[in-house]
């Protein structure tokens, strides 16, 4: 999949109208699904759901957002070559990236558990997750529809801490990790089919410029 630049002030206008209601309305099942809030105050402003609207809504924006901007293009290009089945997309200056069965990085029916495929593409991506250290990153996990609401929550969850777990395996610090549970609240595919079932059957990360990238970003400017 190419990846998607988010450039129109009026589609980014909406964005953060959207973003700042989803935190703001975020409720208690889905604030208590918050994990390990490791990732610092960048990274607990985007808990609640919505990634794209909560992206925009962390954006610095100027010329110092300029600059990190310029960083994320680099940093989503070397994604998008590592994983070419993951859906990469710039927003704001941010990077959203949508893991499913197309990029390797899915789920079984029930289970929380990483494949041996899963693995290998989330290699890939650590590889650039070490070379751009000063991001925080955000893992959120969901389920299909099958199963309750409860239930599904916690498997969500599962599903974000086996990825959050992982990556530290690999050596990414575990202070520029968050992760989540959103359960089967926000799917992207129909659940009524068995193929919208496993898309939704996912792991959806978020990278954002920290506190240091940010300091660096405004030391250029003066």
């Amino acid at each position: 999949m190419k990846t998607i630049l988010k450039y129109s002030a009026v589609i980014m206008l909406s964005f953060a109208i959207v973003g700042c209601s989803a935190v703001q309305n975020a409720n208690k099942t889905q604030k208590g699904a918050v994990l390990g809030a490791a990732g610092g105050a960048l990274v607990g402003g985007l808990i609640g759901g919505n990634l794209k609207g909560a992206l925009i809504g962390a954006a610095v924006g100027g010329a110092s957002g300029a600059v990190i901007g310029n960083v994320m293009d680099k940093q989503a290009q070397k994604i998008e070559t590592a994983v070419p089945g993951a859906e990469v997309e710039r927003v704001g200056e941010g990077i959203l990236i949508n893991f499913d069965e197309n990029s390797g990085v899915n789920f079984a029916t029930n289970k929380a558990d990483l494949t041996v495929t899963s693995k290998a593409n989330l290699d890939k991506v650590v590889n650039v997750f070490l070379e751009f250290p000063d991001t925080n990153i955000l893992v959120q996990g969901h389920t299909d529809s099958t199963g309750s609401e409860a239930y599904n929550m916690e498997l969500s969850k599962k599903r974000a801490k086996s990825v959050v777990d992982y990556l530290k395996s690999k050596g990414v610090a575990a202070n520029r990790l968050s992760m989540e549970g959103l359960g089967q609240s926000m799917p992207r595919f129909d659940n009524s089919t068995a193929e919208g079932r496993s898309k939704n059957r996912r792991v959806e990360i978020a990278v954002i410029a920290n506190e240091q990238m940010i300091e660096d970003a405004r030391a250029k400017q003066n």
